[in-house]
């Protein structure tokens, strides 16, 4: 009986995680723009912002006790106000990148994205020469590596920039512009919202890594990296990409 115990037991600890991390019930704020579908946007029925990102944070504070509070900001500034201490993390569908983990710290990777452009059906077929020749205008996101990459693709002088992409894709819709280069994942929400009218024509430019990001040295970066992990290896994050992009 005593033997048969212990086995139970030892084998409840090996199923059952131990998370070192715990906030304690802990309100955090989290700036994001909220104009970027699917990752994250306001529900006009609502008011409430949703979207995958939404979800992987609510999962990871069920894994950590703690409680999101979201905050819209503009994406213009956005790291310099997490610097400055305006939230307790920034969520918005972020690239890591080199430059910005100069002035933010970054969780790993919650997903890996490709780039790739937007265009109204009659333009499917085009390339990415036909923006660079300047027979088609492609835009994004002011400040986005998005942005920069179409900086690269095509020149400055053939990219027009939004403040924020749902402002672009309406220039895009009105015909003002041609393309718009973002990020896959938005752009097949783009695609079916606006199914016979946008299309993704253009895919596969670069592959993203996004990352939740943080204060410089927060232990937060620890605590979710731990709340990240256990919901990797669980199969909620897995769920939660088939939910927001179903097969």
């Amino acid at each position: 009986m005593i033997k048969n115990f212990i086995k139970v037991l030892f084998a409840l600890l090996i199923a059952t995680p131990v998370f070192s991390a715990d906030l304690g019930g802990r309100i955090l704020d989290i700036g994001s723009d909220t104009t970027y579908p699917p990752h994250e946007s306001i529900d006009p029925n609502t008011g409430e912002v949703v979207g995958f990102d939404v979800d992987v944070v609510a999962e990871i504070c069920k894994k950590i006790n703690c409680k999101p509070n979201w905050v819209t900001t503009a994406w213009d500034g956005i790291f310099a106000a997490l610097a400055n201490k305006q939230f307790d993390m920034v969520v918005s569908g972020v690239t890591i990148t080199d430059e910005r983990d100069k002035i933010v710290d970054f969780s790993d990777p919650y997903i890996i994205v490709q780039q790739g452009v937007l265009m109204r059906v009659e333009n499917k077929g085009s390339t990415i020469e036909n923006y660079k020749s300047g027979s088609l205008s492609l835009a994004s996101q002011k400040g986005t590596t998005n942005a920069e990459l179409g900086e690269e693709l095509v020149g400055r002088a053939n990219l027009k920039l939004f403040d924020d992409f749902s402002a672009a894709v309406l220039a895009l819709q009105n015909g003002d512009v041609d393309g718009v280069i973002i990020d896959s994942t938005s752009a097949a929400a783009y695609e079916q919202e606006f199914a016979g009218e946008l299309t993704v024509g253009i895919t596969g430019l670069s592959s993203d890594p996004l990352g939740l990001v943080f204060q410089e040295g927060d232990s937060l970066q620890d605590a979710f990296n731990e709340g990240l992990a256990a919901i990797k290896n669980d199969g909620t994050l897995d769920n939660l990409i088939i939910k927001w992009w179903p097969k």
